[in-house]
């Protein structure tokens, strides 16, 4: 049987932590800045937890993570 593959895609977009919980950084942010508030900016910061119902979804495309 062959080694799984890990979708590269995914690989470059999430980390897992530790405790097996996943995050990511905050999409929206990468051009046409302008028309948004500085509000709206400064909380696109950082990162997040992926939603509950995306981690089943997360852990097929990373198999060994």
């Amino acid at each position: 049987m062959p080694k799984m593959k890990t979708k590269r895609g995914a690989a470059k977009r999430f980390i897992v932590r530790g405790s097996g919980s996943i995050k990511r950084g905050h999409a929206f942010k990468r051009h046409i800045l302008t028309k948004r508030t500085t509000k709206n900016k400064r909380q696109l910061r950082g990162t997040t937890e992926i939603h509950k119902s995306d981690v089943a979804a997360a852990k097929t495309l990373l198999p060994y993570a």
